[in-house]
C-alpha cells in the first residue's frame, strides 16, 4: 500500500530538484550576476566622481 505513494513522492521530489535546479541557473544566477557587476560599476563611478578618472595627472602647461 505504500509502493504507490513511495513511487510519487519520488516523481515529486524529482520534479521540484529539476524546477529548483532550472530556477537558480534561469533566475538567481542572472539576477546575481547583473547586480554583481552593476554595484561594481557604480562602485567604481561613484569613486571616480571623488577622485577623478585613473591616468596621469594633467601637464603643467
Amino acid at each position: 500500500m505504500s509502493a504507490p505513494d513511495d513511487t510519487t513522492s519520488r516523481v515529486r521530489r524529482k520534479r521540484m530538484e529539476i524546477f529548483a535546479f532550472l530556477f537558480l541557473t534561469a533566475v538567481v544566477m542572472p539576477v546575481l550576476a547583473v547586480g554583481t557587476v552593476g554595484s561594481y560599476g557604480l562602485g567604481v563611478w561613484i569613486y571616480q566622481m571623488f577622485a577623478g578618472p585613473p591616468g596621469p595627472p594633467p601637464s603643467p602647461h
